[in-house]
């Protein structure tokens, strides 16, 4: 699963998502056509599990945020000063084109409190939503990496009639626009359920994605997506943006 566009179950692989040759391609390539998620594929020289293994367990944290300085810091050999000057790069790359990436060393995930009718941490498949034009920039390092869901083997959960019904009683109102906007407020409408023969891909290690938000003025729906499951102690590196 580390090369990308590997489907899960060995079938062919979404039409939703389009190679790129470079930074720039993917920079200045449009989402149109219904493609929704575009990537340029790599593969990374450097020992990340080394920068992984230097730097701990996060002292409890859940996912430790990785600057510059820190990076730079670690007694790394030949191979993992070259993992670390590839991300290093691509936090420069981003951040030139007015983004705000960051990278993480990922411990776990935190999981919701309490099981509500609709789960909305990262490991259910989701779509990202902005307010204006934007797009989320993702990349592994190190570790499982993203999971996507081609859109036609995805529903939103609150279409799902039993769903949506335990949702309304929550609500405790009619399914009118009040109920849109309580949806909409606690990010219900963001999450899907695979469908029946759905065919999900992985995002694989070291390739940089671009993938589409939903915003007013996106002409393609966002791309779903979701983080891998990790066994205890797994620990990822992620760039996110």
């Amino acid at each position: 699963m580390h090369s990308p566009f590997a489907p899960l179950d060995g079938r062919p692989v979404s039409p939703r998502i389009r190679r790129v040759g470079s930074f720039a391609e993917l920079l200045a390539t449009p989402f149109a056509n219904g493609v929704n998620a575009l990537c340029w594929e790599r593969t990374l020289p450097g020992d990340y599990a080394e920068v992984v293994g230097l730097l701990g367990h996060g002292d409890g944290e859940a996912i430790t945020e990785l600057d510059e300085e820190r990076l730079l810091a670690l007694p790394v050999g030949p191979a993992g000063r070259v993992a670390v000057d590839c991300m290093l790069a691509d936090l420069r790359r981003l951040r030139e084109h007015d983004l705000d990436p960051a990278l993480n060393c990922i411990h776990g995930y935190p999981r919701d409190e309490e099981a509500g009718v609709v789960a909305t941490d990262v490991f259910s498949y989701h779509a990202d939503r902005a307010p204006v034009a934007a797009a989320t920039w993702l990349c592994t390092y190190f570790g499982p990496p993203s999971e996507g869901l081609p859109n036609e083997d995805a529903c939103r959960r609150i279409d799902l009639p039993e769903t949506r019904a335990a949702l309304l009683r929550e609500f405790g109102g009619a399914d009118d626009a009040g109920f849109a906007t309580y949806l909409s407020e606690a990010c219900y409408d963001l999450h899907y359920a695979p469908a029946e023969g759905a065919r999900p891909y992985g995002f694989g290690v070291g390739s940089l994605w671009r993938i589409a938000v939903e915003h007013p003025d996106c002409p393609v729906p966002p791309c779903v997506h979701r983080a891998p499951a990790t066994a205890p102690g797994q620990r990822r590196l992620l760039l996110i943006g």
